[in-house]
């Protein structure tokens, strides 16, 4: 089948404005759109910038905004996005990220949102010569959260950045989350600031809209308001208010 990709292009060292290039492309209906986009940069247009590694949707580098839903390019098949009336698959880059060029865009914000939630393991009790064991049970608490790769595209889904570019978004949060339920950890009281802020948990209206377009099908909304259960218990205990910012 041929299919037209319409491809927004923008190279900010020499245009004003983002543009819109289509490209025809023959495909099959179980191609996958990084497979059409590497077609075009292989035989059409060899300057079209975007990010592929993995192909297999681990890495997570080539998500992008596939007919104006976060996705990525390595699980989109081609027949998910086109159908009889329309074979025309818009592809753009991810919202709310600096783009460097065409669909490559810019993470020095989101890493450094990442790294203020401390992403790694702070342990409770100090490293000595065994395991830190942890039952199947606890195991389960942290289950959901370690899905994430990172790939931001809820982050660019994310309405709230919208307004207020300063919220973490729900990636760093996921990842907070993380260790914050891990039973091996310090968790809670090393991430409390962070997290018990109005950029911080209490940012996230409950859009739900980074749930819907994670490609690892992670909670994340539900994780969220979970941990804001958390918080305000742990605060509750030491006779102190949340920091909602109201």
């Amino acid at each position: 089948m041929n299919v037209t990709l319409a491809v927004e292009r923008f190279n900010p060292e020499t245009d004003k404005e983002p543009y819109i290039v289509e490209y025809d492309v023959e495909v099959d209906e179980n191609d996958r759109v990084i497979d059409a986009l590497l077609y075009v940069s292989e035989n059409q247009d060899s300057t079209l910038g975007f990010r592929k590694s993995c192909a297999h949707g681990v890495c997570g580098s080539d998500a992008m905004r596939i007919n104006g839903v976060e996705k990525l390019a390595c699980k989109t098949l081609i027949h998910d996005v086109t159908d009889e009336q329309n074979s025309k698959i818009t592809v753009e880059p991810l919202r709310h990220y600096g783009v460097e060029r065409d669909l490559i865009v810019n993470h020095d914000v989101f890493m450094e949102k990442y790294s203020k939630v401390r992403p790694y393991f702070i342990p409770a009790s100090p490293a000595g010569s065994e395991e830190y064991i942890q039952s199947p049970e606890d195991r389960l608490r942290i289950d959901e959260a370690t899905k994430c790769i990172n790939c931001g595209a809820c982050y660019s889904a994310c309405p709230i950045l919208e307004t207020n570019p300063n919220f973490l978004g729900p990636q760093a949060l996921v990842q907070a989350i993380r260790f914050v339920n891990d039973s091996r950890d310090k968790g809670l009281e090393a991430r409390l600031d962070v997290l018990d802020n109005p950029n911080g948990l209490w940012g996230c209206q409950q859009k739900f809209e980074c749930t819907k377009v994670c490609p690892r099908d992670i909670k994340i909304t539900k994780l969220i308001n979970q941990t804001k259960r958390t918080v305000e218990k742990y605060r509750k205990e030491r006779g102190e208010k949340v920091n909602k910012g109201e």
